[in-house]
């Protein structure tokens, strides 16, 4: 329950960075969805602002809710995206994926003016890992994929990742709004993400992977009672 206040008054905060006529990235995951919410009711009370959704679900959610959509080919200004965190360190720099959804969520984030993360106190922490680092990855030769996403975490310095493919029901593989597979990579500690990033990317078969670095520029941290802004 607490939790859920912190991802709420996160949210709220981040409502300042709203301004009227933005075109806005809308992220996806639980605390976004208190985002959606709030940027609903203030569209109610006529804000005008068109959203980006960063996900099918983001999508369905912000119809149900009233907020204006538009597909990102139509668009050629992101003024801001806001969107939530699997973890978040003192650099700003994130894990994401938990929903399945970091592709097009870097996509529009990188295209965005402006990054804000919002997050609960959990999400907060002094070096990436502990959460499962998700890596998208086309469906063709997922195998050979994943035993080459193992050898760029150890060449990075990650002791002795796990990897498995994300699965739903049925034990099958979960097929994400682009058509790829995901593996969640258990790293423990990641000691150079910059590093980490670079090296899943020159990996063929890697479509993304949810280390965001030097892409987030604002990270709204909630608590009981508030909300802490950090600025980088």
């Amino acid at each position: 329950m607490a939790n859920e206040i912190e991802k709420e008054n996160a949210a709220a905060a981040a409502m300042d960075y709203v301004e009227d006529g933005m075109t806005i990235g809308l992220g996806t995951g639980s605390t976004a969805k208190f985002f959606v919410e709030y940027l609903a009711e203030e569209i109610a009370d006529g804000l005008v602002v068109r959203g980006v959704p960063t996900s099918e679900q983001t999508r369905r959610l912000a119809d149900s809710l009233g907020v204006p959509l538009v597909d990102v080919e139509q668009v050629d200004r992101i003024h801001l995206t806001v969107d939530g965190a699997d973890e978040v360190d003192q650099q700003a720099q994130l894990i994401k994926g938990g929903g399945a959804a970091l592709l097009r969520e870097k996509i529009i984030a990188n295209a965005s003016d402006l990054m804000v993360v919002i997050a609960d106190s959990s999400k907060s922490v002094e070096t990436l890992g502990k959460f499962p680092l998700p890596v998208e990855v086309t469906p063709f030769g997922y195998t050979i994929t994943a035993k080459k996403v193992y050898d760029a975490l150890c060449k990075a310095g990650v002791l002795k990742p796990m990897i498995k493919v994300r699965t739903g029901p049925g034990h099958k593989p979960i097929v994400t709004d682009g058509g790829n597979f995901i593996l969640d990579c258990q790293c423990g500690i990641i000691p150079d993400a910059p590093m980490t990033a670079a090296l899943l990317s020159n990996v063929p078969g890697v479509v993304e992977h949810g280390l965001f670095i030097d892409i987030a520029r604002t990270v709204i941290v909630g608590s009981e009672d508030g909300a802490t802004v950090f600025e980088y």
